[in-house]
Formats: structure tokens, sequence, C-alpha cells
């Protein structure tokens, strides 16, 4: 489906395919993109050939590269379900700018766009005197600043997983860490590369980015970084909360083979005395030895747990 934003005299006009006839600056928005749809903008437009195929073919790896005409922009971020932070969706946008047109390739609806869009049609002061540039790079910091919400979300749960953790260790509590851990590692692993991306755009001197739009790119490079910084301190927290509960279940074995020690401690000499008088008296004739061998069972283990007691062993 293609999505025309015309942006023509200060004023935004929204439509389909039959705005790309008028004249004025761009941006064809195309969501879940067909061959035959990007045939027909790549002859309009002069796309390249390996550009229009890396949109048929998704997973790309986010990266900036420089055709005739235009430039190819890939950028990627997240969005996380309401029930559970770990259930991340990956939003993939190749962007293609040129002179005056910007176009903008997706699988997904994604909300950033749509505030761009409401944006640019409610207040067309915001594109006064810029370049559809501007719309590249408010697309680009609506898809990085999505990710914001996702790692507070990640550093709370942390946070209140450690404070269950030293409350009451559980099994199921080591799955979660795990699927914290692999969440942030999947974070990394897509954000990381578009450092270089972002910093390529906030450079002067690249092609049809404009000096004053690649300050504003500067910005969005800046949140990149705090988002990769935000990152690390996570995988720092799941380090503590992972050392957290090993030493709290070490603890608890620890504990429980104190407290079976104890018991076998108090059981084994009953075990033996009881075994001694059996064998070698006739308790039912000699009724003292029954009641010296009655009074050592119970005098012994109330002996022993007075020593445990007072040793803080128990």
């Amino acid at each position: 489906m293609i999505q025309v934003l015309l942006l023509n005299e200060g004023k935004a006009v929204s439509g389909g395919e039959e705005l790309l006839a008028q004249p004025g600056p761009k941006w064809i928005d195309v969501l879940n993109t067909t061959e035959e749809e990007m045939t027909r903008l790549g002859e309009r437009y002069g796309l390249h050939k390996l550009a229009m195929e890396d949109c048929l073919h998704l997973d790309q790896r986010p990266k900036l590269e420089e055709y005739p005409n235009h430039q190819f922009i890939v950028l990627q971020g997240f969005t996380a379900s309401a029930g559970d932070v770990c259930d991340l969706t990956l939003h993939e946008h190749h962007f293609f700018l040129g002179p005056d047109w910007i176009i903008s390739v997706h699988e997904l609806p994604f909300e950033g766009l749509e505030q761009v869009r409401r944006r640019v049609l409610d207040d067309p002061q915001t594109m006064r005197g810029r370049g559809v540039d501007f719309l590249l790079y408010l697309m680009a910091d609506a898809l990085m600043d999505r990710n914001f919400p996702i790692l507070d979300s990640f550093n709370d749960e942390l946070e209140d997983l450690e404070s269950a953790i030293f409350e009451n260790a559980k099994p199921e509590q080591l799955q979660r860490i795990f699927e914290l851990k692999r969440g942030l590692v999947t974070l990394r692993r897509v954000l990381s590369p578009q450092r270089d991306v972002l910093g390529l755009l906030a450079r002067r001197g690249i092609p049809n980015v404009q000096e004053r739009t690649a300050l504003y790119f500067r910005d969005v490079y800046d949140h990149l970084i705090r988002l990769y910084e935000q990152i690390d301190a996570g995988r720092d927290l799941l380090g503590n909360v992972m050392d957290g509960y090993l030493s709290m279940m070490a603890n608890r074995t620890n504990d429980i083979t104190k407290q079976l020690t104890i018991f076998s401690t108090i059981f084994l000499p009953l075990s033996f005395i009881t075994g001694f008088f059996g064998q070698n008296f006739d308790l039912l004739s000699h009724r003292g030895y029954f009641w010296l061998m009655m009074g050592m069972v119970i005098s012994l283990p109330v002996t022993l747990m007075f020593w445990f007691r007072r040793k803080n062993w128990i």
C-alpha cells in the first residue's frame, strides 16, 4: 500500500498514488510492499535495483549506501507488547532519500510514522524552509525514541526481580532472567550497528542532507548512545541479579545441608546407644540398664541442642 504526503507551498496534503504526478516535495510511505509497487517507484525515481531488492527481502543490517541520485538507509527499532517486555517486535525501515522526495518502506505498521504524518499535517510550519531530509530525521528520531520505554521496563523488571530473589528465590525466576538476557542481547545486536549509520548522517557533506539537518541527526545519534549505555547498565544489573539468585540458592542448599547434618549428629549417637544396650544387656530383667539407656537417649539430644544453639549453629 502506497500513501503519499505532498508538501507544497507550506501546505501538506495526504493521499494515494495519484499525488505522485503532482509537483512538489513528497514523502512516499510504502507498507508491506510488492515487487510491482517497487518496480513502479523505481522507474519513476530511478531507484537502484540492489536497493529495491533489499526492500523485497527484509532482515537487512542497518546501513547507509550512496547511489547516483539518492541515498539508501536501513534503520531498525523495536516495540514491545503490553503484557511482556521480552515479547519484542522488530521494525525494519528502509529509506530512499532523493533531492526532493523520500520513500519509506516497511513491513509492519509503526505508530511513530503515523505521529510524524499527523505532526506535518496538523502543523505545516514543521516543514517550512526545510527539505525532505528533515522528514528522515523525524522518522529516525521516532524509531529510536520508541526504544527508551522498552529499556526502562527492562530495568524496572530487573530491579523488582532482584528484590524478589532476595526475599524468596524460586526456580522460575532463573528462566525469567534468561528471557531478559536474550532480550537485551537482541536490543544490543540491532541498535549497536546503527551508531555508524547515524554518525554518517550527522556529518556534513552527505548528499541530499542539508548542513542544518545534520545537526538534528547528531541529536538522534546522542539518543542512540544513551540507549547503548542503558543496555550496558541493564546487562550489569542482569549480572547482579544472576549472582544474587545463585548466592541465594547456594545459601539455601547450605542451610539444608546444615540441618541434615544436625539431625544426623543427633541421631547417630542415639543409634549407637540403643544398639549397644540392645545387644549386650537384658533390659527386661535389669531395669537399671533400661532407665540408664532412656536417660542417655533423652539427655544426649537435649545437651546437643543446647550446645548447637550456644554455638549459633541453629
